[in-house]
């Protein structure tokens, strides 16, 4: 994958805090920043976390070029001593983070960065670009391809993307969600992930005849001659025409590894059953009917529901754009300072919205499985400190009403604990996999979760508990800052 700068992508708020700290002298000071969210995309009932693979590319890339510093000179902002200082900026701290593909609910730490406060507050614009825009991009995905129900997914939304990152990292992020391929070759170069296509309309109507553009493309690509049959009338000479080109391929001995037609208009359910019992009468039976036209996972459901005869499903700008849902609302709070004992102090933000009050303290999220089918019960808001032993009883309590209790009997659950080591004092501690075992990976995810957390409309939506340090450490910090 290819590398750039990527160090000025930030709001400049971070850099005047930032002068700030240096002038304070508080630039060393340690302290814990949480990135997490606080409710599902398109109100799903998980969501799939992305985007790990560019923070390790943008954090091991982190320094101020000589064009950097001279651009922030021009802007008679920042003092000479400062901008000195950046020369030498690296990251210096450790990061743990969710493993891309792992389902996710909110409130859970995502990425935990520990650092001077100088590195760790200067990061949190492009954390939050990335990990917000793939995980948004990748639950979306999955979505769709549930709604598909085994049938593969195509990515078709690079010329619909809100540019060319969006089209590249969100194609890459929906390959993660369960999509078979895209359309974006740069995304397939970059990625080594799988691409795919067919051809436009605008190539039946460059040809004096609709058989002969058919003719022409079947010669061009006869182990994967996917025809577009829309351009002119689907019934009457689209599908006609196609079956007329598939029996001559069948004449001359080629038998193609794939093919069909696509259909990009009208009534899909209608056309595609319509289109599906000539291509059968024609002794076309392994024909494949594919299917584009402002697809998402709802219109996929009806259609599925109305018997549409649609195997392969190209999807594009409801996809890259995350139509009904266009931000993932992930943000970045700090938690925690690091004493100069090495003691974690202990930070909560305060708002007259409950859901708007951090969770305190250095924390981690451990994930609780029913033993006999591994998926998942709960998961764990907890301290760093705290240790959950499957040998023993567990008894959780819901972190917004304690009378409602879970008690889990030992040696019937298994626990793991969801982050990972990423950076240790600034070096990389972690390799990330490709985006195809990352794909699987996020597959096998998806099968912890019971089919009520992933309905398309009002799942139930998955318990995350405080643990009990947690929970009384919050209480207590609470109580203190009433009495303030």
């Amino acid at each position: 994958m290819s590398t750039r700068n990527l160090t000025l992508l930030t709001d400049l708020y971070q850099l005047t805090m930032m002068q700030g700290y240096y002038e304070n002298d508080v630039n060393n000071h340690e302290v814990v920043f949480d990135l997490f969210y606080r409710t599902n995309p398109s109100k799903n009932g998980y969501a799939l976390c992305a985007g790990l693979a560019q923070t390790i590319d943008y954090i091991e890339n982190l320094s101020f070029s000589e064009e950097d510093i001279s651009y922030l000179e021009s802007l008679n902002l920042f003092k000479k001593d400062f901008l000195e200082y950046l020369k030498n900026f690296k990251f210096t701290g450790d990061i743990d983070a969710v493993e891309e593909g792992t389902v996710v609910f909110p409130g859970e730490v995502l990425l935990r960065v520990k650092a001077p406060i100088f590195e760790a507050q200067f990061v949190e614009t492009a954390l939050l670009n990335i990990v917000n825009h793939q995980s948004l991009i990748a639950t979306k995905a999955a979505r769709v391809v549930k709604s598909a129900e085994g049938d593969p997914v195509l990515e078709f939304g690079l010329r619909r993307a809100q540019g060319p990152d969006a089209g590249l990292y969100g194609a890459r992020a929906a390959v993660i969600g369960g999509c078979s391929a895209t359309s974006n070759v740069l995304a397939g170069q970059m990625f080594n992930i799988p691409i795919a296509g067919t051809h436009a309309h605008s190539w039946v109507m460059s040809f004096d005849a609709e058989i002969d553009a058919f003719r022409a493309y079947a010669k061009l690509f006869p182990n994967k001659c996917i025809l577009l049959v829309d351009t002119y009338d689907t019934l009457e000479s689209g599908v006609p025409n196609a079956i007329k080109v598939f029996d001559e391929m069948k004449a001359q001995g080629i038998h193609s590894k794939a093919y069909g037609i696509r259909l990009d208009s009208g009534d899909l359910a209608y056309l595609s059953k319509k289109a599906r019992r000539m291509l059968d009468d024609a002794g076309h039976t392994q024909a494949i009917i594919s299917a584009s036209c402002d697809l998402d996972e709802l219109l996929i459901t009806d259609l599925k529901r109305q018997g549409a005869k649609i195997s392969l499903w190209g999807v594009g700008t409801n996809l890259i754009t995350s139509s009904d849902c266009p931000s993932f609302g992930g943000i970045y709070k700090l938690s925690a300072e690091i004493g100069k004992n090495g003691i974690n102090i202990p930070k909560i933000k305060v708002s007259d919205n409950p859901e708007k009050v951090t969770n305190p303290g250095v924390k981690k999220v451990v994930r609780i499985y029913d033993k006999a089918t591994r998926k998942i019960q709960t998961d764990i808001i907890a301290l760093e400190e705290e240790v959950f032993d499957a040998a023993k009883p567990l008894t959780l309590l819901d972190a917004h009403a304690r009378w409602k209790k879970m008690k889990l009997k030992a040696n019937t659950y298994e626990v793991r604990e969801l982050l990972v080591p990423i950076f240790r004092s600034g070096n990389k501690v972690y390799e990330s996999p490709s985006v195809m075992a990352i794909k699987e990976y996020a597959a096998r995810e998806l099968d912890t979760l019971w089919d009520e957390y992933k309905r398309l409309i009002n799942p139930q939506i998955m318990s995350v508990v405080l643990s009990d340090g947690l929970y009384a450490l919050k209480e207590r910090m609470l109580e203190d800052y009433k009495k303030d």
